[in-house]
């Protein structure tokens, strides 16, 4: 008796002592936050470019993460996304080191949380009779930014919106942006009292990044790129010059970052203040385009039948009203684009240079074709004329990166400056033949995109100008700035996947049951059909020719078998119904439980085994 009551206590105090330790375990995990990502598309894992920006910061920066938990009326999707937004805000802090403060408000009305968020910049959402905030303020020393609204529309750019934030409040200053153009895009001139011609003004394009950055204009025909620029946007380099494009290649080889736009044919190129055909209207970086491994012909232009613009005579095959397939999914700059306009754009092809790989961002549909620049403007029929499609899609916008060669191994162009000095006279610096650090080039096949007859709308609204952006365009170009000129680690940085997914086993099961039924609908109207086509014949038949007032023995026997035959097939039909939502409930059911239910099941397995492992041990003694 004492022995079993020995051994009733060990077993008691074993199950106990387990049931503490799986507690301790999962306390010590908790505060760890030690956990095994298994999702698809890795949802709560940091890539290491956002980690090694973490691992930079100097001092603390605080994430503020607005989020009205009691709203009654927020929709449930919009609550399951504020979770993984937390999840992915604790991973941040996690990741920091001690770099990331978080701090979760709830902004009730009329609360202090609210007045907080108004002072934040986050904005107010509305869900008709209520409104509630969910928005991200971040804050560094005296420097603040804001997220305004969090939205699961974005969600595969979260972890890079949140990171290129971090890392934008947490520089000292604004990045410099170079701008080398042949085209006014900075505005320019002055106001003529003969003319009454006022001062052209800078494009949409850059007043927005004067937003953001600091920009410095850089001359076509420079030798020399000052080193404070971060990132040099290089807008149709029609009167580029050897020594330029030699700037451009020592600038990229010693760290700088560089979005060139060439074109075969810029529409919204004025030379002698008119647009459209006339002037040559192209332009190249022909010695370092070839020497990173591609090609590119600035006197032809894509043909896209699929992409054209406009119907029947207005049909306009080379201006390019592109659509989301057209557009990269995986880069932060083209992600959340549906849309974009490409008026007369080039192409590249070839095979990057050893070192470099090759991120396609925009590319034609198979249904193209190359064609002078000359005949670029022709619309109708006589633009279809002759058309031939390669079946292969083209290149239109490309990212490389990599350690980039210089595309001048002989040295700088001799363009009449004196040894060792450039053309404005400063020492010239060592002449560089490959980078030290892996670099970025995007390249695109077009500049009119920018232009603001082919990106935005302007209306005058009580006397002031409001922009109205037509397509994505604008949206694209500010990406690329904004994904170069910050961090380098941001340039790379991929879109989180999605966390809403779809049972696709349970989809398949749905689609493959609604084709049976839809071939078994086929097959009922089809027997109908065969049915009064043999009535027709049969009354056809009395010899009169006069149809039969009376329905025969022969019609009734057919008239029979085919309301059979219907019957049969439509509880077919109906048991088809049933099996697909038996299998596609229980298929569901499964999967629930797989997910919900499989870790606690886990536990109690391991603990009923320790249980009985331990009372054979005290029954062997």
């Amino acid at each position: 008796m004492q022995r079993k009551t020995e051994t009733l206590i060990y077993s008691t105090g074993g199950v106990i002592a387990v049931f503490l330790i799986l507690v301790l375990v999962n306390f010590l995990a908790s505060q760890l936050r030690t956990r095994v990502d298994l999702t698809q598309g890795h949802l709560y894992t940091l890539t290491p470019g956002t980690k090694t920006i973490l691992s930079k910061l100097e001092a603390p920066v605080k994430l503020r993460f607005y989020y009205t938990q009691a709203g009654e009326d927020v929709p449930v999707a919009t609550k399951a996304y504020a979770r993984r937004v937390e999840d992915l805000l604790t991973e941040y802090k996690q990741a920091s080191g001690g770099k990331i403060i978080l701090e979760k408000l709830d902004p009730q009305p009329d609360s202090d949380a609210e007045d907080s968020a108004a002072l934040d910049g986050i904005e107010a959402q509305s869900t008709g009779s209520d409104k509630f905030y969910l928005g991200l303020g971040i804050s560094f020393l005296d420097q603040k930014l804001a997220i305004p609204v969090l939205t699961a529309d974005r969600e595969r750019l979260l972890e890079y919106d949140i990171t290129r934030a971090i890392a934008r409040v947490a520089s000292k200053e604004k990045p410099v942006i170079g701008v080398m153009s042949s085209l006014p895009v900075m505005g320019g001139g002055q106001f003529n009292p003969m003319t009454q011609q006022m001062p052209t003004p800078p494009w949409v394009f850059i007043n927005e990044l004067q937003r953001d950055f600091t920009l410095k204009k850089v001359d076509e025909v420079a030798d020399y790129i000052d080193p404070s620029i971060k990132v040099l946007l290089v807008i149709h380099p029609r009167e580029i010059s050897d020594g330029g494009q030699f700037a451009i290649d020592q600038f990229l080889l010693r760290g700088g970052k560089v979005i060139a736009m060439v074109d075969p044919f810029a529409y919204f190129d004025q030379q002698g203040g008119q647009m459209g055909m006339g002037q040559n209207k192209s332009s190249n970086l022909d010695k370092l385009i070839k020497a990173w491994g591609l090609t590119y012909d600035s006197g032809k232009v894509v043909l896209d039948m699929r992409y054209s613009t406009g119907e029947g005579d207005k049909k306009w095959p080379t201006l390019l009203t592109l659509t989301a397939q057209a557009l990269n999914k995986d880069d932060v700059a083209t992600n959340q684009l549906t849309t974009m306009m490409l008026p007369f754009p080039g192409a590249f092809g070839g095979t990057p240079a050893a070192g470099l790989t090759q991120t396609v961002l925009i590319k034609s549909s198979p249904l193209n074709q190359m064609v002078d620049s000359i005949i670029a403007q022709t619309q109708g029929e006589p633009a279809m004329r002759g058309f031939v499609p390669s079946n292969k899609e083209l290149n239109l916008a490309v990212k490389l990166t990599g350690k980039f060669k210089t595309a001048f191994p002989n040295g700088r162009p001799d363009e009449g400056q004196k040894p060792g000095m450039t053309k404005d006279g400063k020492p010239a610096p060592e002449v560089l033949k490959e980078a030290k650090l892996e670099g970025a080039v995007i390249l695109i096949g077009d500049a009119d995109l920018i232009a603001d007859g082919a990106a935005v709308q302007q209306q005058e609204i009580y006397g002031q100008r409001v922009v109205v952006p037509i397509n994505g365009n604008l949206a694209f170009a500010q990406a690329l700035v904004e994904q170069m000129a910050g961090d380098e680690n941001l340039i790379n940085l991929r879109s989180r996947a999605d966390a809403a997914r779809p049972f696709i086993v349970v989809r398949e099961l749905e689609a493959k049951a609604q084709q049976q039924y839809f071939g078994k609908l086929k097959e009922l109207e089809d027997s109908l059909t065969q049915t009064q086509d043999k009535l027709k014949a049969m009354q056809k038949g009395g010899g009169d020719g006069k149809a039969a007032a009376v329905v025969t023995p022969e019609q009734q026997k057919e008239l029979d078998n085919f309301k059979r035959k219907a019957t049969e097939t439509r509880m077919a039909l109906k048991d088809m119904r049933k099996k697909l939502r038996a299998d596609s409930e229980a298929l569901q059911f499964w999967t629930k439980l797989a997910n919900i239910a499989a870790v606690p099941l886990l536990v109690a397995f391991a603990g009923l085994f320790w249980a009985v492992y331990r009372k054979r041990r005290t029954v062997g003694v």
